[in-house]
């Protein structure tokens, strides 16, 4: 398989916050972002691998800012490393002010998604290619804690996570 870049399966959704999707302080509901998030990241990791995917976890998710009613938001999600039948996809949330414009950030999210065959059984995916300076970050960071959720799973030994071992013990 041959490798490919974060920029290869980029996802960008843009949508506007409506009443029904909002709570009584009249932000859009955690719930219905994490939907627009998990959409997005699957898309992502489907023009990654060419396969169906399932989401396997929802690694981490920041609600930095509340996102008002009227708001455009968009929804950034890009493939940050693939391993052999998984990829982790990074998610960046932005909302563009609806009276001057300013586009900010406002939440992010780590998705994993499994690449699966017709029938459900795992399948390989192709290597990544980090090639940016945030898309380097992103691809070394993504086996740290891979590590740490192999090793809080009982699935890894700590002394088998070199990546973790690296940043806290010297050796």
């Amino acid at each position: 398989m041959q490798a490919k870049t974060p920029s290869d399966s980029r996802t960008i959704m843009t949508d506007l916050v409506l009443p029904s999707e909002t709570n009584p302080l009249n932000n859009l509901f955690g719930g219905e972002l994490l939907a627009r998030m998990d959409r997005a990241a699957s898309i992502a990791a489907r023009r990654h691998s060419r396969r169906i995917v399932v989401t396997a976890s929802v690694n981490h998710v920041a609600f930095n800012r509340a996102v008002p009613l009227g708001s455009v938001v968009t929804v950034e999600a890009a493939v940050s490393r693939a391993f052999s039948t998984s990829m982790e996809v990074f998610i960046d949330v932005w909302m563009e002010d609806r009276f001057s414009g300013e586009r900010t950030k406002a939440n992010e999210a780590i998705y994993t998604f499994v690449a699966v065959d017709d029938t459900g059984i795992p399948t390989t995916v192709p290597k990544l290619n980090a090639e940016t300076d945030l898309e380097k970050q992103r691809f070394a960071a993504a086996l740290r804690r891979k590590q740490l959720s192999l090793v809080l799973a009982g699935k890894m030994k700590p002394k088998e996570a070199t990546e973790l071992r690296a940043l806290f013990m010297e050796e």
